[in-house]
């Protein structure tokens, strides 16, 4: 039987196509919204809802808002046995362990547009990249200091700013301890970590202001 629920819809793992806008309906809210701006569950082979981050696992698809109150109220309101059509097993921290998958497909994302050369960090090199308009997106430490943020802030130009990353996170994609500022260049890669970290932000407060820049 979890075979052919497996089986059910194979064409809808292909949740993250962005070459068509797709929609698929949110279950705790019952709004209808583009693939882009959901999370994507499959049941597993042992019955066990499977969070699918990049949208590719085979299966029917289950899909919900990005955020950690859909994902409370799905749970706590059985919403994946009804639309599973059948019991399912669900992690009781599954809204801890979607941001811990999110934070790890951002930084995975930020460290190939290091490699690739789309990507620098620190204060220095990411105003370079502002002032000559090499930047398409900016992050900011969601733990780092407003002051630092606010000046390569004013410099954007209507570069977006995410702050939705601690230092330590984005320090990993540089294999560093720690880094406040990165900015990505334009591409593919900016256009999934734009994706990644809008739904990340639906886990994570508003930024701190505590950390000194870097």
């Amino acid at each position: 039987m979890v075979a052919a629920q497996i089986l059910e819809a194979p064409d809808d793992c292909l949740a993250l196509d962005n070459s068509v806008e797709s929609h698929r309906r949110c279950i705790a809210s019952n709004v209808s919204k583009p693939m882009t701006e959901l999370l994507r569950f499959v049941v597993g082979p042992d019955n066990s809802i499977v969070p699918d981050i990049t949208g590719r696992l085979p299966g029917r698809g289950i899909w919900l808002s990005a955020d950690r109150i859909s994902i409370k109220t799905a749970c706590d309101r059985r919403m994946f046995d009804r639309a599973a059509r059948h019991a399912v097993i669900v992690d009781d921290r599954l809204d801890d362990r979607i941001e811990s998958l999110l934070v790890r497909q951002c930084t995975d994302l930020l460290g190939l547009a290091r490699r690739a050369g789309q990507a620098v960090a620190g204060f220095v090199k990411v105003r370079s990249w502002l002032q000559q308009g090499q930047a398409a997106l900016l992050f900011s430490a969601l733990d780092g200091a407003a002051d630092g943020r606010e000046k390569l802030q004013r410099m954007t130009r209507g570069v977006p700013v995410v702050t939705v990353l601690r230092a330590e996170e984005l320090g990993v994609a540089f294999a560093r301890d720690r880094s406040v500022h990165v900015a990505v260049a334009s591409g593919g890669l900016a256009t999934k970590l734009t994706q990644n970290t809008a739904k990340l932000s639906g886990f994570r407060p508003p930024p701190e202001n505590e950390e000194d820049d870097e």
